[in-house]
């Protein structure tokens, strides 16, 4: 059993990086029988990591046709920001009013990790503190469910090699969008805290759409995600408020 664990680990890491860097191209079709073949393995570990590839969206098993590879569009981008944006910016502002000190210190202590990461150009630890950061303001919730979506929310589009990091902006502007989210939940502004988490979000997932299209027309996006967003936090809002029987 170990065995065939490693032979899979081997074969996922090997389909992952060959998906990335794009030697199996978008939309490409392959059988489970011609990998294992070109892998040197055998078809049992192979199946496991494309198991684990479909996980991550990485590829799509389909029935009598073997696994396509996919990759990632403009739509897939603008979808997972809108999710991104229902969870996170009420998420903000309720971190704002009801994170603890602990919370809060660890949200200082996350910026100056991030500060010292991006004077390093370490954009592995700048990526993990910034994945920590946004975790702590998902934990003041108290739902540990929230930041797990979150996470897959981002991996899904990240695990396929949609990032801004050093393609559309450096991580010291990253930095200087998150100063001020934090800067805001520490003073408990929750409605400058959420406005500033709908800035964060909306601009990432615009570089992120012009990376795949540069001619991408991002109006009616905008317009729909800030609607999204007000409506979720006008719902919260009302659902705060006990009604009165008129």
């Amino acid at each position: 059993m170990a065995g065939r664990t490693t032979a899979a680990e081997r074969v996922f890491a090997r389909l992952r990086e060959d998906i990335l860097t794009g030697r199996l191209e978008p939309g490409s079709q392959h059988s489970i029988y011609r990998l294992a073949e070109e892998l040197g393995t055998s078809r049992t570990p192979v199946r496991e990591a494309v198991l684990r590839l479909a996980d991550a969206g990485l590829v799509a098993v389909e029935r009598n046709r073997g696994v396509r590879v996919r990759g990632v569009t403009v739509q897939d981008v603008l979808e997972v920001f809108e999710l991104r944006l229902l969870l996170e910016v009420p998420a903000t502002a309720y971190a704002a009013l009801h994170a603890d000190a602990s919370q809060r210190e660890e949200l200082r202590a996350l910026l100056r990790a991030m500060a010292a990461d991006a004077a390093a150009d370490d954009e592995r630890a700048f990526e993990e503190h910034d994945r920590a950061l946004h975790a702590v303001l998902h934990a003041a919730s108290g739902n540990g469910r929230l930041g797990e979506e979150v996470l897959a929310l981002r991996a899904s589009i990240q695990a396929r090699g949609a990032v801004t990091l050093h393609r559309s902006r450096g991580a010291h502007e990253i930095l200087e969008e998150h100063e001020p989210i934090v800067q805001a939940v520490l003073d408990e502004d929750a409605g400058r805290a959420a406005a500033l988490m709908r800035e964060h979000l909306q601009h990432t997932a615009e570089l992120l759409a012009r990376q795949l299209d540069p001619a991408v027309d991002l109006d009616a996006w905008r317009s729909r995600a800030q609607a999204l967003t007000a409506s979720s936090m006008l719902l919260s809002s009302m659902s705060s408020t006990r009604l009165e029987p008129s």
